[in-house]
C-alpha cells in the first residue's frame, strides 16, 4: 500500500521526496477522479447541447478592469500558505512523520510564505495590468453548461466531502463520541453515499440558478457518477483506507488467480490496521492479520464496467430519466451486493440488521425502478426545463 505519494515515488523510481508525504493517495487520486470525470461531463453536455436538450444563458462580464483588492488578498493568503507549509515539507526532513499533525500546528516559514505571497500577488496584478483598458467595458456573453463544469466539478468536491464526512461520522457513532476532534478533522472515514445525497442537492440548485433542466443534467451526470466512483475506488484501494472486506480465508477458485485479487492484508495500511510487519520501523508499519477481500478493487472494476455500458447506451435512449434510472440501479445493486463481503457497521436495532449503504442501496434500486416506469409521463421529451 502507499498512503501518500512518497511511498509511491520511493518504491517505483527510488526518489525521496519529503514533500509528498504531504500528498495523500486517496486524495490525489480523488483529484484525478474528479478532473476525469469533469473531463467526462464536458463532453456529455457537449452532446446534449447539440441535440437541443440545453440552451445557454446571458451573462454580463467586465473586462480591461486592474486587479482587486479581494483579488489581490486572495492571492497573497494562498502563496503565504503554500510558503509556509509546503516548503516546510520540503526542507525539514522530520516535518512530515506526522503529516496531519504538521498541517493542523503553527510549524513553518513565515519567510517563504512572505516571498510567495507576495510573488502570486504580482503574478495575479501582472495578468490584469496586460488586458487593463482606460475605460473597463462590460459585455455580454452566451455561457452554455459545458462552459459551468468546473464550477460544477468544485460544488461536488466541496459538498461531496462535506457529506462524505458528516455520513461517516453517524455511521461510526462510538468513534466520533470517543474522539470528537480527531474524527472531524481525520483525513480518513468518509462515506460515498453521504457525500453522493449533499453534493447531489447543492448541484441541483446550482443549475436551476442558469435554466439547466435538471433530468437532462442528471442523464448527464450518470456516466460520469460511474467514473467518478470507479477512479475514486483506486485511492481507497492503494492506500488500504478500511474500506476493505470481511476476511477471506477459502481457497482461490481458480489457481491462475493472484493471491492479492483473492485475499489480501494491505500492508502498510494508511490507517495502520492490524498487527506490526516484522523488520518494519516508522510509520504506516501494520497489515491486516488475515487475508480480506479486496472490495475496493473488485468496486474499481466492476464500476468501470457499468461505466461502459451507460456510455455506449447513451445515445440510443432518448427518453429523459432512463439513464438516471438505470445508473440509480447499477450503483445500488453494486453496493448492496459489495456490502456482503464488506466490513461495516450493522444497524442492529433494525431488522435484518442492515448497513447504512444497504438501506440506501436499497433506495436507489427502488428509485431506478420508479424513474424507468415513470420517466415517460414524468419527463415529456417536449418540455425544456423544469
Amino acid at each position: 500500500m502507499y498512503p501518500n505519494l512518497y511511498y509511491l515515488i520511493d518504491d517505483f523510481f527510488g526518489v525521496k521526496l519529503n514533500g509528498l508525504r504531504l500528498v495523500n493517495s486517496f486524495g490525489f487520486f480523488v483529484a484525478i477522479a474528479f478532473v476525469a470525470s469533469g473531463f467526462v461531463l464536458y463532453n456529455e453536455l457537449k452532446r446534449k447541447e447539440s441535440i437541443g436538450e440545453f440552451t445557454p444563458t446571458e451573462e454580463s462580464i467586465t473586462i480591461g478592469a486592474p486587479a482587486s483588492m479581494s483579488e489581490l488578498l486572495t492571492s497573497f493568503f494562498f502563496g503565504f500558505l503554500f510558503g509556509y507549509k509546503i516548503i516546510v515539507a520540503f526542507t525539514i526532513a522530520d516535518a512530515l512523520n506526522n503529516t496531519q499533525a504538521f498541517i493542523l500546528s503553527l510549524q513553518g516559514n513565515i519567510g517563504a510564505g512572505i516571498l510567495v505571497g507576495a510573488i502570486m500577488v504580482y503574478l495575479k496584478w501582472k495578468e490584469k495590468d496586460k488586458d487593463k483598458l482606460a475605460k473597463p467595458e462590460t459585455r455580454k456573453l452566451l455561457l452554455w453548461p459545458h462552459d459551468r463544469v468546473g464550477d460544477i466539478v468544485l460544488q461536488a468536491a466541496l459538498w461531496g466531502f462535506l457529506g462524505a464526512k458528516i455520513f461517516h461520522n453517524l455511521e461510526n457513532l462510538e468513534e466520533l463520541m470517543l474522539d470528537p476532534w480527531g474524527s472531524l478533522i481525520s483525513f480518513s472515514g468518509l462515506t460515498f453515499y453521504g457525500g453522493l445525497i449533499l453534493a447531489t442537492i447543492a448541484i441541483i440548485v446550482f443549475i436551476r440558478k442558469y435554466n439547466m433542466r435538471v433530468i437532462h443534467f442528471a442523464d448527464a451526470m450518470a456516466p460520469t457518477m460511474l467514473f467518478a466512483y470507479a477512479a475514486g475506488r483506486i485511492g481507497c484501494h492503494i492506500s488500504g483506507d478500511g474500506d476493505w472486506g470481511i476476511p477471506n480465508l477459502n481457497p482461490k477458485p481458480f489457481t491462475w488467480l493472484p493471491d492479492w485479487f483473492w485475499s489480501y492484508q494491505y500492508p502498510h495500511n494508511v490507517v495502520n490496521a492490524g498487527v506490526s510487519i516484522p523488520g518494519c520501523v516508522g510509520n504506516y508499519c501494520n497489515q491486516l492479520p488475515e487475508g480480506v477481500y479486496p472490495t475496493t478493487f473488485y468496486e474499481v472494476i466492476i464500476m468501470f464496467l457499468l461505466f461502459l455500458i451507460v456510455w455506449m447506451v447513451r445515445k440510443k435512449i432518448t427518453q429523459p430519466g432512463i439513464i438516471t434510472g438505470i445508473y440509480f440501479i447499477f450503483a445500488g445493486g453494486e453496493r448492496f451486493f459489495i456490502e456482503k463481503i464488506r466490513v461495516n457497521n450493522k444497524y442492529t436495532f433494525l431488522p435484518f440488521q442492515p448497513t447504512q449503504a444497504e438501506l440506501i442501496s436499497v433506495i436507489l434500486i427502488i428509485l431506478g425502478i420508479v424513474f424507468l416506469v415513470k420517466s415517460k409521463s414524468w419527463f415529456p421529451k417536449n418540455i425544456q426545463k423544469s
